[in-house]
């Protein structure tokens, strides 16, 4: 150590701790944009600054003063329990003072408040301290460097500054007294030169500033978390699945690793989102897991998983109809299936029928009644599809029975004329031959069918019941004895009309003949009279 002229460098220190409170004021009152540290403090820190020590003592019993020293180094290593509390180990070096020198390791406790953009902290150390001087270079004596204890108590002020993350924070003050014995043996009046021992207690402020260095956090970040989910939840054999996972708290300085497995069907994917084949699965519910990891520290992974199920195939499901569902004996009808597949497998159709006949592949079939009885045919529907699984449906077709035939009827056929023979009003003539003839083709035609014949008279005749009976007796006799129709197929009648007819009526077997007006004649009591021949003309031969 060189003795120096006293330095005004502990008035720039003392400026420089005034110029941080303000700004530590300042910063106090002013937002800051960067994340704080107080929420999550550091684990470590690491402070190297520079550091003022202004003595204030004297070596006894020579009454020598030390001097405060400008120049020096502080470093220090603290390390946090939790958020308030840690331990501090502090080493500062003051080794170029005026006439003296100081070096000294201490540790102890220390607390701290985080709060926004800064932390205030306290701290108590002992240790020891290396402390060398008076010195005197005039006058020839000086004590060398000596161990002894040194107690220190203070605190200061951080401000973290926004920079990497609020890794580095600017101490803008430390402020400490410290006390520091040493004993350099037997006290000898100074002379000419060496030491002059005695004893040394030395108090006085150590003032420090410079850069603390954040390492590690209290609270620990969290941990990684891993969710994932499939869809769809619910599927048939063969249909694809995606999972997707949803990773939280990942370090985007890191790179994840993703791993899948299943216990149904096979699973590929190396990233957030993997696929299942379910081709190979049987019906039932299974699960996917997922596995993230970052790191081997715990809380840099993470286990997910989802559940699905594979259902076996459904078989189709089918309805029948039938339109028209009343047919006609021989009608058609139109029978419609409507299969469904839960799966849209494709499918196939058939039909079957308890009479008539169908015929159909597609969804569509036609009923044929021809040669059905009339009543109700059932129609089956048939479906399959391609992993063989049926349905069946039937429908009905009432077929309705045949109207019954028209109930047969009389009709009227020809009438004769009997005004043209006056002196013999009751003669069937020739003129009357073809009407008969006709009469007789269509009884020879329906065997079965029987011939009313009615006789009427004019009101003006005399007799005429009588001749009216006989136009129809004689009418008859014509067709019995020269058409050989059987008599009893032919009845007789009395009509209440006025001329001088005969009108006949054709009854076929089932048809009744309305005999209102009309009076049956009793054959026993009249006298078939034979027609007449017709009148022969006779010529002259030419001379």
């Amino acid at each position: 150590m060189v003795y120096r002229p006293f330095r005004n460098t502990r008035r720039y220190v003392l400026a420089a701790c005034a110029v941080s409170l303000g700004v530590a004021s300042l910063s106090a009152q002013t937002p800051s944009t960067a994340a704080p540290v107080g929420p999550n403090p550091s684990r470590i820190d690491v402070f190297l600054g520079y550091s003022y020590f202004g003595a204030h003592g004297q070596v006894k019993p020579a009454g020598i003063n030390y001097s405060s020293i400008d120049k020096g180094a502080i470093g220090s290593g603290a390390y946090y329990f939790n958020k308030y509390v840690g331990g501090e180990v502090v080493f500062a070096a003051h080794p170029d003072g005026n006439n003296d020198g100081l070096y000294t390791a201490s540790a102890g406790p220390i607390f701290r408040a985080p709060m926004q953009n800064f932390t205030l902290f306290a701290h108590g150390l002992a240790g020891g301290a290396r402390l060398g001087g008076p010195n005197s270079e005039s006058g020839g004596y000086h004590n060398p460097y000596q161990w002894g204890p040194s107690l220190t108590v203070g605190g200061g002020m951080d401000y973290d500054l926004p920079f990497f993350n609020n890794k580095f924070s600017l101490r803008l003050f430390q402020a400490d007294y410290k006390y520091v014995h040493a004993d350099y043996g037997p006290p000898v009046a100074p002379p000419t030169g060496g030491a002059i021992g005695g004893r040394a207690n030395l108090g006085g402020a150590e003032l420090s500033t410079g850069i603390v260095a954040h390492f590690g956090h209290i609270i620990p970040p969290p941990p990684v978390t891993y969710s994932c989910a499939a869809s769809p939840a619910t599927v048939f054999p063969g249909d694809p699945i995606t999972v997707t996972g949803t990773p939280l708290n990942l370090n985007p300085k890191k790179t994840a690793t993703y791993n899948w497995t299943a216990d149904g069907g096979t699973i590929t994917g190396t990233s957030t989102t993997a696929n299942i084949d379910t081709a190979s699965a049987n019906p039932g519910t299974y699960t996917a897991k997922g596995h993230i990891t970052e790191g081997a520290k715990p809380g840099e992974s993470a286990d997910c998983s989802a559940s699905y199920t594979v259902k076996a195939f459904e078989p189709p499901t089918l309805s029948c109809s039938a339109n028209p569902s009343t047919v006609a004996p021989g009608d058609s009808s139109t029978i419609t299936a409507s299969g469904v597949s839960p799966q849209n497998r494709p499918l196939t159709y058939s039909y079957s029928s308890s009479a008539g006949s169908v015929s159909g592949s597609n969804s569509t079939a036609t009923l044929t009644t021809t040669g059905a009885a009339p009543g109700t045919i059932t129609v089956t529907c048939n479906v399959v599809d391609d992993k063989g699984q049926t349905a069946s449906a039937t429908t009905t077709v009432t077929v309705n029975a045949p109207p019954p035939p028209p109930a047969p009827t009389t009709s009227q056929l020809c009438s004769i004329n009997f005004d043209r023979d006056k002196k013999r009003p009751a003669r069937v003539d020739n003129e009357a031959k073809a009407c008969l003839d006709d009469i007789a083709l269509n009884l020879q035609r329906t065997s079965d069918a029987k011939l009313a014949v009615v006789g009427d008279k004019d009101s003006a005749e005399k007799k005429g019941d009588k001749l009216a009976a006989e136009r129809a007796v004689n009418t008859k006799a014509y067709l019995v004895t020269e058409k050989g129709v059987d008599a009893s197929r032919v009845s007789v009648y009395t009509g209440s009309d006025n001329g001088k007819t005969v009108t006949t009526t054709l009854i076929p077997a089932g048809a009744t003949l309305s005999t209102t007006g009309l009076t049956p004649v009793d054959e026993s009591a009249v006298t078939a009279k034979p027609r007449t021949a017709p009148v022969t003309h006779h010529h002259k031969k030419k001379q």
